[in-house]
């Protein structure tokens, strides 16, 4: 299987963000619970400009 180099929280529909005073927390709203920017789930729904940009990516991969 061929890596996705897109895939990761930071990319998905789910990823959140909260400033808080004592720094960033990083929280999957499907999950529910904190994760890291560049973890990866199984579950990974990629952000619509993600998708457009993975298209572009195989577009010029293609021709």
């Amino acid at each position: 299987m061929e890596k996705n180099s897109f895939h990761a929280c930071a990319t998905c529909v789910n990823f959140n963000t909260q400033k808080r005073k004592d720094g960033m927390y990083y929280f999957c709203s499907r999950l529910g619970y904190e994760t890291k920017p560049d973890y990866q789930f199984n579950c990974w729904t990629p952000k619509e400009q993600v998708v457009r940009l993975m298209e572009k990516r195989k577009g010029e991969n293609l021709g």
